[in-house]
């Protein structure tokens, strides 16, 4: 099996607080994560040179022969052709940014102690192989539809779906599939528009409608009556209701509830409370700005639609309401009347009206270990540790530290 090794690229400080508690290469667009796409393309076993308080948790693997991949680059049936016809010391480039590269296992080692590696030769990527990078937080909400559609194609081509219960109401039946003990059970799905895929043991309730492209992640739940408007992915164990548009759940997440999540991405861990909607669009129907934390300002996305970026382990209470491209960062807990602020720092805990305090380190871990232990699972030592480093390094954010 091929070895090949994901990198997190200087993107990766622009996909915070995404990639604050994990490498990039763990984002979900599409059915799939990056590694899980570029593993099932390059038949290969994947790991990470990643920061370094992320690691120990995703630890590298290096092999006699390695290919090296930008962890932003989407693999395509072209790019990856060409990957495979790299030469031991050649490398990739696009632009002069590096895509990929070919290195034994001593060259690795040069790699990582002197971050250079000698006799490397570089070569321009052709033009007639497209390339798509990842380098904002909007590229995965813009990007969603065309990895649905293309995950589908390759998880689904050649197989048969277990079969639609009668009791549904379908359109294009022929892009639908769904995966061994799925649940659909008195619902309307509409894959005229795209593909709606639903995984292993998904359950998708009586009264909900659907139309793609769509995927629910193996073991998640699409609640009663909900509304999800593709492109939108709901990853493995999460809970979706109310109405959902151009969306992405990283996993574990709960939006169970009435209100409206559109053009937004959820993190792991993060609850939604009821009645909870957010704004997609100003008022004025204006260019949308999003924090960047290595900016350490607001920036122009040049979209117009854009909604909540939410970090892992975050919740909000009922009713809350959240303005055009509101950021909010890892562990924070917001509740009560008005709209927080367009960026929350991580580990925040308060309400508009009320203002915030940081929320004691320890306080947090104890609900998220909680939370973890309602899905049979333990917050991690090394976990913890990556939450440490966050609450750290955010510090600088929380304003009335200071």
């Amino acid at each position: 099996m091929r070895n090949v090794i994901l990198f997190d690229s200087d993107a990766r400080n622009h996909l915070l607080p995404l990639t604050a508690t994990r490498p990039m290469g763990e984002l979900r667009l599409g059915i799939l994560t990056l590694r899980e796409k570029w593993a099932q393309q390059l038949r290969a076993s994947v790991s990470y040179i990643t920061q370094e308080y992320l690691q120990e948790k995703y630890p590298i693997d290096i092999a006699y022969d390695n290919l090296v991949v930008n962890a932003g680059v989407l693999p395509t049936d072209a790019l990856c052709a060409r990957i495979l016809t790299m030469q031991t010391n050649e490398a990739l480039l696009h632009e002069g940014e590096l895509v990929a590269a070919r290195l034994n296992e001593r060259q690795f080692d040069q790699l990582l102690a002197a971050d250079e590696v000698h006799q490397l030769e570089g070569v321009e990527l052709p033009t007639s192989i497209p390339l798509t990078v990842i380098k904002h937080l909007w590229d995965l909400v813009y990007l969603n539809d065309e990895a649905i559609r293309d995950d589908f194609r390759r998880l689904c081509e050649g197989r048969r779906s277990q079969p639609i219960p009668t009791s549904n109401r379908v359109s294009h039946p022929e892009n639908i599939f769904l995966e061994q003990g799925a649940k659909v059970s008195h619902a309307i799905i509409n894959a005229e528009t795209g593909p709606v895929y639903i995984g292993q043991d998904a359950e998708v309730m009586e009264g909900s409608v659907i139309r793609g492209p769509v995927a629910i992640g193996p073991g998640a739940t699409v609640k009663m009556g909900a509304k999800i408007y593709g492109p939108t992915v709901i990853g493995p164990h999460s809970k979706a209701g109310g109405e959902i548009a151009r969306s992405i759940f990283m996993g574990y997440t709960n939006k169970g509830h009435d209100g409206f999540l559109g053009d937004s991405i959820l993190g792991e861990w993060c609850n939604l409370g009821a009645d909870t909607n957010n704004s997609n669009l100003k008022n004025n129907y204006g260019e949308v700005k999003m924090w960047n934390y290595d900016l350490g300002r607001f920036e122009l996305s040049g979209k117009q639609f854009l909604g909540l970026v939410m970090g892992d382990h975050s919740k909000c209470g009922i009713n809350t309401m959240f303005n055009t491209g509101t950021v909010v960062g890892v562990s924070c807990n917001l509740f009560g009347a008005g709209y927080p602020r367009n960026f929350v720092p991580d580990f925040s805990w308060g309400s508009p009206e009320g203002g915030y305090k940081t929320y004691r380190f320890e306080d947090a871990c104890e609900t998220a270990l909680r939370v973890l232990e309602r899905r049979n699972m333990s917050l991690s030592g090394l976990d913890k540790a990556i939450l440490q480093h966050v609450f750290d390094q955010t510090s600088r954010f929380r304003s009335w530290e200071k």
